[in-house]
């Protein structure tokens, strides 16, 4: 029989891990304004694609000893430095977007790169005054609702409806094919 407060404790040390996942990449977001050369945009991308993400998504933080500074470090070895673009998001908004994409990442288990092409940081940056006050699920779910995405959908989830999709084109397209024998394309 297992104790009722050791599945509380391991519940709450995964709460635990999962905010400060998603506080460290918040951080990481609000600091590149200040640090990065690029525009925020160029610094969403690279790092939603990068090696530093893909840790994230799989280990929530869990016996990694990360500092901002080391994720700079690493994003400017994985793609070089960068000083295109101009526009920086607000703090604060950035801050919200690393916190609110690392949330997404992990409690609906997709990928940070899948995840930066459903939502892009133009879009997000934009959201942030009406959403930055919601409930982390509201506004994945306010977001998803209005950009037409499922909201709990994996990377599989994604190729099952692409699948579809084919199959509802192909079986709603009328196919009218003629036989044309060589002889009557030649003349004699």
């Amino acid at each position: 029989m297992q104790n009722p407060l050791g599945r509380t404790k391991i519940h709450k040390t995964a709460t635990d891990a999962l905010i400060a996942a998603c506080r460290f990449q918040g951080e990481v977001f609000q600091k590149s304004a200040e640090i990065c050369e690029c525009s925020s945009a160029v610094f969403v991308r690279r790092f939603m694609n990068s090696r530093v993400a893909a840790l994230l998504d799989q280990q929530l933080l869990r016996g990694v000893s990360l500092a901002p500074e080391d994720v700079f470090a690493q994003l400017e070895s994985e793609y070089g430095p960068s000083s295109y673009g101009q526009t920086h998001f607000d703090g604060e908004a950035l801050y919200w977007m690393g916190c609110l994409l690392r949330y997404w990442a992990i409690t609906r288990n997709i990928a940070s790169k899948a995840l930066y092409k459903r939502v892009k940081p133009g879009e997000l940056a934009g959201l942030f005054a009406a959403h930055h006050t919601l409930d982390p699920d509201q506004a994945i779910e306010r977001i998803s609702e209005t950009r037409g995405l499922p909201e709990k959908e994996t990377e599989e989830g994604l190729i099952e409806r692409g699948v579809r999709e084919l199959r509802r084109i192909r079986s709603e397209s009328r196919y009218e094919y003629a036989v044309v024998k060589l002889s009557d394309l030649v003349e004699p």
